[in-house]
């Protein structure tokens, strides 16, 4: 019942823990049954003649029990710590792990914020599945069993009756387990698709209230949440229900015990000492299945999470890639298509060349397909058709590892971490020396600013929200430059920024691309103008590719792109 194999073996380190708790319960069982015995027994000699009653050895029997059963609980307590402490260090270290060998494309398989939720609130689920519910299900059978062996010999009858009616709890545990499994999946999925429109909401509530949407999304929010109300509810439902059937069970069957017991010594089958340690002990015989019962629900909430896990950690990961990338960095496309799923080709049939020492564009309408290239030759995005190369080898037989080392995907959504500019920049490169730091700086014309305010050690607030957009990516493109790679992916870097700030980038990325592949991706065609090669794609294909001047002469779609942002920017200076 709720034993699940498969997740037991995966964190096999904590069998031992859950012995050893089964084992301090049953001690303490074992000690309660001498000190119900003891005292009964003092009793029952105080009632027919208190001279034969031994108060210092009842004393001090008891006490010793006590003892042990405290020493017990705390053991007992400590275990259950330690196997909920290895569960949860061993799931989301393989959950990590899983993330690792699935690369960076790992969001074309499950969602980040899925993820979020299972390595933290589902595996804490699951430390009361291992470190409560599997100790209390072993004791839970063994406790009745031990109860009844030591009241058969008190009184049969009593001990029979009370042991029939201990199985009619797991039978209505049983009988509620289908339909709590199915319940709490469809509850995981509920949580989990909120989780994701909340995450999403909140990183885009700036351009919902710019756009006057965020009511809209309100609704839409406050619809899923009312849905996940409810079953919410529904759960809680088949909770206090199935508590309600097992408490009058036990309640029921202790009673059913006393009674037994009062007849038991009305019938002079036994006198007062027995009948007093059978009607003492009768609520041990439920008491533990009773407590199953209690963190059965939880434990099935672990259990519908730990389910999703193990569909995260199935996810297929393909055949391991061995290969590095070489010293030619240059990257050729013959055929490429690519597509998110087979309803829509994003890219169709292309074929390219990025070469070293030379500076490549790529143009073209937003959607056209453009940062899916990126996205392919940075290995984020997978499964590609056609030819895709590094050097002479094929991208999809090159190990993930190599192609972050070698490629530097830079965009205007770089991300910039909470801590200070010195830190930041050794994300780029660890073994970089002060020296080094402070003369990349100076070339993208960021270190005069960082002298005013504590130079390396200027502080950055979380997603660099006290420099401004042009700073951001001043700070972003020190970092890839000093990361040294063979080969640059920049995706509107340049983009949403001072003019200042975008002529300085721009000269850096001039400047890279004399000695490294570099390709520039960009919506403004007054950046590429200088490019050695550029190419205009357009609904996945690539439409021409020229210099700039060869592509206007051809009054293709560069030329009629060029013609429209030019006559847009002229506008804008008339009305400025």
């Amino acid at each position: 019942m709720m034993i699940n194999k498969r997740l037991i073996n995966t964190v096999s380190e904590s069998k031992k823990y859950i012995a050893l708790n089964l084992c301090f319960q049953w001690l303490s069982l074992a000690a309660n049954i001498v000190m119900m015995w003891t005292v009964t027994a003092f009793l029952g000699a105080l009632f027919t003649d208190s001279n034969s009653a031994d108060w210092v050895l009842t004393i001090c029997v008891s006490a010793g029990c006590v003892i042990v059963r405290y020493v017990c609980s705390v053991l007992s307590a400590k275990m259950s710590y330690l196997s909920g402490k290895t569960v949860k260090i061993r799931l989301r270290q393989m959950i990590y792990e899983k993330l690792l060998r699935l690369g960076s494309s790992y969001k074309e398989k499950v969602q980040s914020s899925e993820l979020v939720q299972l390595s933290v609130e589902g595996v804490d689920q699951l430390e009361t599945y291992f470190g409560s519910y599997l100790p209390q299900f072993f004791y839970a059978t063994l406790a009745p069993l031990t109860l009844f062996i030591v009241l058969s010999f008190v009184n049969f009858p009593s001990a029979i009756v009370l042991m029939v009616c201990v199985p009619l709890i797991p039978v209505s545990i049983a009988l509620v387990q289908t339909w709590a499994k199915k319940l709490l999946s469809k509850y995981w999925d509920k949580y989990t698709g909120l989780g994701d429109s909340f995450l999403e909401n909140l990183q885009g509530l700036t351009t919902l209230k710019i756009y006057k949407a965020d009511e809209a999304k309100h609704k839409q929010m406050n619809e899923e949440a009312e849905s996940f109300r409810r079953i919410t509810m529904r759960v809680l439902i088949m909770q206090l229900n199935s508590i309600s059937v097992m408490d009058l069970v036990a309640y029921g069957g202790a009673a059913l015990g006393i009674i037994m017991a009062v007849t038991q010594m009305a019938k002079n089958n036994i006198g007062l000492s027995q009948c007093l340690l059978i009607i003492l002990l009768s609520a041990d015989f439920f008491i533990p299945m009773r407590m199953l019962g209690s963190y059965f629900h939880i434990a099935m909430n672990g259990m519908a999470a730990s389910d999703k896990m193990f569909k995260i950690l199935d996810l297929p990961e393909g055949e391991p890639k061995t290969a590095e990338v070489g010293s030619d960095c240059s990257i050729t496309a013959e055929g490429l298509s690519f597509s998110y799923d087979e309803s829509r080709e994003i890219l169709k049939n292309i074929s390219f060349t990025f070469p070293m020492g030379k500076l490549t564009a790529l143009v073209g309408k937003s959607g056209c397909g453009k940062s899916t290239v990126a996205g392919l030759i940075s290995g984020r995005n997978r499964n590609y058709s056609g030819s895709l190369k590094v050097g002479d080898t094929e991208i999809s037989e090159i190990a993930e590892s190599s192609l972050m080392q070698n490629f530097c995907y830079i965009s205007n959504r770089s991300h910039l971490f909470k801590g200070t500019v010195r830190e930041n920049l050794l994300l780029g490169n660890p073994q970089a020396d002060e020296k080094s730091m402070i003369d990349v700086l100076s070339r993208v014309k960021l270190w005069d600013f960082l002298k005013s305010e504590k130079g390396l050690d200027t502080e950055i607030l979380e997603g660099g929200s006290n420099f401004s957009g042009g700073q951001r990516q001043r700070l972003a493109l020190a970092r890839a430059i000093i990361h040294n790679s063979p080969a640059y992916i920049f995706d509107e870097a340049s983009s949403n920024i001072d003019v200042e700030s975008e002529n300085d980038i721009m000269a850096q990325i001039h400047e890279l691309a004399k000695t490294k592949t570099v390709i520039l991706i960009s919506h403004r065609l007054a950046n590429v103008v200088d490019a050695d090669n550029i190419y205009a794609m357009e609904d996945g294909e690539i439409k021409e590719s020229g210099t700039h001047a060869e592509l206007l002469s051809r009054k293709g779609l560069y030329s009629r792109l060029w013609d429209a942002q030019s006559s847009l920017e002229e506008y804008v200076k008339e009305v400025e």
